[in-house]
């Protein structure tokens, strides 16, 4: 299929363009390179420079790659950053990403594939999490990831629009190419492994007294390459929905940082600090939808194997993308 992928210069999306080439599909990447990197876009694509917020440039775009499916990474993903500044990721997720929506619809594009987020349920009633939780965002980046999984549930109904919205848990992990590189890191194994690298005294530790086997939070991590994988098995006619993406397995944060030593086999000096407002103690997925509806099967669940590929890419990356 010829596959027109926004966000492709990011993390997530970068591997899943790597993959959709494997895969023998022809790639369009869109990407105003604010977050992402144009080195990390495969060589084998096409590359298109342009923002969501052009309308009209989106639509050509669309028509020059002869767009049959498109894949959306394109977003503001910093959850503190959208506690103070609600009105850029209302107006980047939600407004622009309905100018991408409506030129695809007016295109007769088959199949759009969204990457929303597991924030858009809140804090959970129970584990671990499968599709039928109420949806209740406390930030305004799972609002606005919310408001757009609306918009196509609605598109779907009344346009007949066929789109799958994948709800990630923790991405981590690298492929050989391609690894994690963001403006502002947040997450967590590459803070972590920046401590490995010497860029970084110590990883910050948020709360130790949770009511977890030791104390600190739990999350589910999922490799990347097989978040890409999931994203192939949408584009098959017919499939169709709301997904979770993750391993089903719960790792602690001191899990993390012991994982990341014994792979990297340097020392991670931690500092402990009082819990962060708002972070649940404990997010594990249940994606046996996906497993189920779309065949999914991933082939890197374990943290050690997620952690090798990460701290690998990092070993050669040191210092991230060079663009």
């Amino acid at each position: 299929m010829n596959v027109f992928v926004t966000g492709g210069a990011g993390y997530i999306g970068s591997v899943c363009v790597e993959e959709l080439l494997n895969a023998g599909h022809a790639v369009t990447v869109f990407d105003n390179l604010s977050e992402g990197h144009r080195s990390a876009v495969d060589a084998r694509a096409r590359f298109v420079l342009g923002d969501l917020a052009d309308r009209e440039l989106v639509a050509r775009a669309l028509v020059v790659s002869d767009a049959e499916a498109v894949i959306h990474f394109a977003a503001h993903a910093l959850v503190g950053e959208s506690m103070q500044q609600p009105e850029k990721y209302f107006r980047n997720n939600v407004a622009h990403g309905l100018n991408l929506l409506d030129a695809a619809l007016a295109l007769r594009v088959r199949k759009f594939v969204f990457s929303s987020t597991c924030a858009t349920y809140g804090l959970p009633e129970r584990m671990p999490m499968d599709e039928t939780l109420p949806q209740r965002p406390v930030n305004p980046y799972g609002e606005s990831k919310l408001m757009f999984e609306t918009v196509l549930r609605w598109y779907q109904q009344l346009h007949g629009l066929e789109f799958v919205a994948f709800r990630y848990f923790n991405a981590a992990g690298a492929s050989r190419k391609f690894g994690e590189h963001h403006r502002i890191e947040t997450h967590l194994i590459p803070n972590v492994l920046k401590v490995a690298l010497g860029q970084r005294e110590q990883c910050e530790v948020f709360g130790t007294d949770y009511p977890t086997p030791d104390g600190t939070c739990v999350r589910d991590y999922i490799h990347i390459a097989d978040l890409a994988q999931a994203h192939i098995l949408a584009l098959a006619p017919g499939k169709a929905g709301f997904f979770n993406l993750g391993n089903g397995s719960g790792y602690s944060v001191k899990e993390v940082i012991q994982t990341c030593e014994r792979i990297s086999g340097i020392p991670i000096r931690t500092l402990e600090k009082p819990r962060r407002p708002g972070d649940p103690p404990r997010l594990v997925a249940a994606a046996d939808k996906a497993l189920r509806e779309l065949g999914w099967q991933p082939k890197f669940p374990k943290l050690d194997d997620i952690v090798a590929t990460a701290w690998d890419w990092h070993k050669r990356h040191p210092n991230g993308y060079r663009d």
